[in-house]
């Protein structure tokens, strides 16, 4: 799994692109804060090499809660990013600054 961040100069936003490894998987949603956790706004792209990808314009100056969630029933993390408490027992969601 990868988060590349690329910070625009013109205006306070910034393009983040999520990338997660996973052949086996048919579709993967991103699913977070910046979505009000939808869970059909953010596919994710499907590569040849079984990677899974998408690209965001966020804004800048916050934190963002997320998750990936893989064929429509198994919830993923980002093991990249910082992971917290989702307020719902003993679930984690990843976070991502910008």
């Amino acid at each position: 799994m990868a988060i590349k961040k690329q910070f625009l100069k013109s205006k306070p936003v910034c393009k983040v692109t999520f990338e997660v490894l996973n052949p086996e998987a048919d579709q993967i949603f991103l699913l977070g804060e910046f979505n009000e956790w939808n869970q059909t706004s953010h596919p994710m792209n499907k590569m040849k090499n079984g990677k899974h990808k998408i690209a965001l314009d966020l804004e800048t100056e916050k934190k963002y809660a997320f998750k990936y969630l893989v064929d429509g029933k198994t919830w993923m993390l980002e093991e990249e990013a910082e992971q917290v408490s989702s307020g719902i027992g003993a679930e984690q969601n990843s976070l991502i600054a910008l």
